[in-house]
């Protein structure tokens, strides 16, 4: 008997090439695209912010879905839903873009207003309209999802509504909802009196119900209606239950629903992110022509105005530059850095006590360290085919990308034990042979130069170093991996009753 084709319904704020903020825009195309091509069927509802553009991806009016009306508290809203594909792939995964001027379409901007750098004070009713388009959406079409896939706080209120004020509705009795934690850290948090917007039922405006120290939550919403609810790594699942620093205030409802909580690692896009194809490298490798990866070294080095030696290590790092990515570490570490035998080469953007940071070390250490402070694409590119070494000593990372698409690059990763770090980078094991990169335990400056020490080490002796790289470019982080655990994910919420 065939396996079952499911119909996914997948629910985010944000989906690329439309718009994107973080890794949720990423998972949001690359996710539904690859169980599509498994054979399912999956649609994505996704708001249409002012950065759209609606010729450019052929978006169109759906009649049926023109012109629909809800409350928002006493506010009477209008809003449409239009429609297109996601561009440029063999299986059509078709996108309904919640389409209203004043929540979304007069924004070019996702959360935050860029005029003030704080959130846009309408967040509450913007997301209460996200959650009131779904249940629109499906009555008026009739498309009946098996499982709603919610994804962070914007999503939050979804499952809520579907206990609480649909449980009655035959047409909604037969879904189920999976909801998706993509960092908790992000919580959607809300005045009190917000509450009423939502429409739920009363009893739900208490700390037994969506608050959290006298205010309003939407990912707790997420967290104690949703039928299953996973995150972006085992690791992280385990440690958002059980840490209070990581809970982040919401530990205790995660730990309550310990049983209904997974973890499934995050996939990488190889057809953008693959040494034997990147078209932004100089010279494209493989695990079996790693020689070639040496004239990526000598670009990289040149790059930044450092003179190329084959046995100096290049470090690399890519990253927003702010505490919580580890750069407390790396600038307290920074002196005793400067002392080792390396290069390092810094890209990205954060805090501006960094940025100065950052800036007076390249001009201290001009042939030792360089950092580009922006975003470039072809530059992260060439750090990550050029680098030998690359640096994550994260405080938390829920799932990280860098780390895997190091390891795909052959570039050694060394990163803290958190989150999606320990589910894919394992000590190398000098005694088995066994492992892809450099791991420390303890968030502090001794841990890591203690394990960088060993691992410049075994840099030295060259037949190591080629099997720490081998070992890391045999792993299997697409999504093809990952979907099929979703999969699987699916069917358990499926079998919850």
């Amino acid at each position: 008997m065939a396996a079952k084709k499911l119909k996914i319904l997948f629910v985010t704020s944000e989906v690329v090439p439309f718009m994107k903020t973080g890794g949720l825009a990423d998972v949001s195309a690359a996710l539904p695209q690859m169980l599509a091509e498994m054979g399912h069927e999956v649609r994505i509802v996704v708001p249409k912010y002012g950065a759209v553009d609606d010729r450019k991806f052929k978006i169109h009016e759906v009649v049926r879905l023109k012109d629909l009306h809800i409350k928002i508290g006493e506010k009477d809203v209008i809003f449409s839903i239009k429609s297109c594909f996601l561009p440029g792939q063999k299986v059509r995964v078709q996108i309904y873009f919640l389409d209203n001027h004043e929540y979304f379409g007069s924004r070019n901007s996702l959360y935050i207003d860029p005029t003030t750098d704080q959130d846009y004070p309408d967040n509450d009713e913007r997301f209460v309209l996200l959650t009131n388009s779904v249940f629109e959406l499906i009555s008026k079409l009739g498309w009946i999802p098996d499982i709603i896939h919610c994804n962070d706080w914007q999503c939050g209120l979804i499952p809520a509504y579907l206990k609480t004020i649909y449980k009655d509705n035959q047409l909604f009795s037969n879904f189920k909802t999976l909801f998706t934690i993509h960092n908790l850290a992000y919580q959607g948090v809300f005045p009190k009196s917000s509450f009423f917007k939502t429409g739920l039922p009363d009893e739900l405006n208490s700390e037994k119900g969506l608050e959290i120290y006298g205010k309003l939550n939407y990912m707790k919403s997420g967290l104690m209606f949703a039928d299953v609810i996973n995150t972006v790594s085992e690791t992280y699942a385990n440690e958002i239950r059980s840490d209070e620093e990581l809970g982040a205030g919401l530990r205790t409802v995660l730990a309550k629903r310990k049983n209904d909580l997974y973890g499934i690692i995050n996939g990488i896009d190889a057809r953008v992110w693959n040494p034997e194809k990147d078209k932004h490298l100089p010279k494209k490798y493989s695990s079996k022509n790693l020689s070639l990866k040496e004239s990526n070294k000598q670009a990289l080095a040149e790059k930044f105005g450092f003179k190329y030696d084959a046995d100096i290590p290049i470090i690399g790092l890519i990253s927003r530059i702010y505490d919580a990515k580890g750069f407390d570490l790396i600038s307290e570490a920074f002196p005793e850095l400067m002392k080792m035998n390396i290069q390092m080469v810094l890209l990205g953007t954060g805090e501006r006590k960094y940025h100065n940071f950052f800036e007076k070390m390249s001009g201290k250490y001009p042939e030792k360290f360089a950092c580009f402070l922006g975003f470039d694409d072809d530059l992260a590119h060439l750090i990550e085919g050029g680098a030998d070494l690359y640096l994550m000593p994260s405080r938390y990372e829920p799932c990280g990308l860098n780390q895997m698409y190091s390891l795909m690059y052959g570039t050694v990763p060394l990163v803290r034990e958190t989150g999606g770090l320990a589910d894919t980078v394992i000590r190398y094991n000098e005694k088995t042979g066994e492992g892809n990169g450099f791991v420390f335990k303890n968030y502090e400056v001794q841990a890591l130069l203690k394990e960088l020490n060993r691992a410049l080490k075994l840099f030295e002796d060259k037949k190591t170093w080629t099997k720490i790289m081998r070992n890391g470019m045999k792993d299997d982080f697409s999504w093809n991996a990952s979907a099929k655990k979703y999969i699987e994910l699916y069917k358990t919420v499926l079998n919850n009753d």
